[in-house]
């Protein structure tokens, strides 16, 4: 963001207050779509109006949003796969022997079709 013009920094800054605002609103029960133009607007407005002034501040904004958005992202993400590993049974370190296990047994490859590379 640092080699980012100003105007680009506000408008980026925008859009992350503008999520979590969203994120907020929606989790308080207070969401509507009129608030959310407003804050959109203003917010918009203000950053533009001083972004060359809000130059650093809005490097520090865009890099704390950017942080956790994507430290979120990261659990969630981590989260999902564990769910759907847990519900198809899949053992991804190979510890325990499962009937439903997708997982292939070394027994069953046949030795005739690895071959060595040098």
């Amino acid at each position: 963001m640092e080699l980012s013009s100003p105007r680009f920094k506000a408008m980026a800054v925008t859009a992350g207050f503008s999520f979590w605002f969203f994120i907020i609103s929606s989790a308080t029960g207070l969401f509507s779509f009129e608030a959310l133009a407003v804050f959109i607007v203003v917010t918009l407005a203000v950053t533009q109006i001083f972004s060359l002034k809000l130059s650093r501040a809005l490097d520090i904004f865009a890099i704390i949003n950017t942080k956790i958005f994507l430290g979120i992202l990261f659990v969630f993400v981590v989260s999902l796969y564990g769910i759907f590993f847990k519900a198809l049974h899949i053992d991804l370190l190979r510890l325990k022997k499962q009937e439903s296990s997708y997982w292939l047994d070394i027994d069953e490859i046949k030795q005739s079709t690895i071959f060595k590379q040098y």
